[in-house]
């Protein structure tokens, strides 16, 4: 059984720039979330376009061994491409995270600074992507902590994103996982997870049944704490599976 809910929200901003997306095939699921960079033009068309191909391709063909390669890669040139039509090389990038569910395995993979965050152990312990961001280095390097990524001043810096050349390193993959138990899912852009803290997401998926009600618990203190006139959008996408 796969529970999930989603939502976005154009914050203070004049434009949304985030976007999400949900594509089936047979009885898999896609989760795909996109932020387009703030302060660059076209961040819109950006997390659309990479969103709504990387869905299309997986209602098309589902999911297969080299789909992430595949998706990231076709979306990063279509994205390329439409810069070079349109004489916008500056503008155009965003995020990316996609999670992939299937009967038997669930994987995901990422770009930037959107955040995957597993949920496991009876929701008592959690694993996240790290950020492709100039204070998740700092952060590695011990230099600032954890919950210091939420208020440094450099924290919208992003080093890796869709839109950008690609140098050594682009998006990175998760291990296969086996479907085994309960097992939930949030997949957020900065909007949302620089006003919540972990342990805030765990207490609030053990006091709700349905990923609706854990989305919206959230939420709630999302909006208590942003500066609803002036700050970020925010999306996120909660998934529960075997509940």
């Amino acid at each position: 059984m796969i529970d999930f809910a989603l939502t976005t929200n154009q914050g203070g901003r004049e434009v949304n720039e985030d976007y999400v997306t949900v594509a089936s095939h047979g009885g898999d699921m896609c989760f795909v979330l996109c932020d387009g960079l703030g302060g660059h033009d076209r961040g819109e068309v950006a997390s659309q376009l990479v969103a709504t191909h990387v869905a299309e391709l997986f209602r098309c063909d589902g999911y297969t061994s080299d789909f992430f390669d595949q998706a990231f890669v076709s979306a990063q040139e279509k994205l390329l491409v439409l810069q070079e039509e349109q004489n916008v090389k500056d503008a155009m990038k965003t995020t990316l995270v996609v999670l992939v569910v299937t009967e038997t395995q669930m994987c995901w993979a990422h770009i930037g600074d959107s955040r995957l965050y597993r949920f496991f152990n009876n929701g008592t312990m959690y694993e996240r992507t790290k950020d492709h961001s100039m204070v998740q280095m700092l952060c590695n390097m011990g230099e600032i902590t954890e919950d210091q990524i939420r208020v440094h001043e450099d924290r919208n810096k992003v080093l890796r994103v869709m839109g950008a050349p690609w140098g050594r390193k682009s998006y990175d993959k998760s291990a296969i996982l086996e479907c085994d138990g309960v097992q939930s899912f949030a997949l957020m852009t900065d909007g949302f997870w620089e006003y919540i803290y972990e342990q805030e997401m765990m207490d609030c998926l053990h006091r709700t049944a349905s990923a609706e009600d854990w989305l919206k618990t959230m939420e709630g203190i999302v909006r208590s704490r942003a500066d609803l006139t002036k700050t970020d959008n925010y999306s996120v996408i909660c998934v529960r599976i075997g509940t």
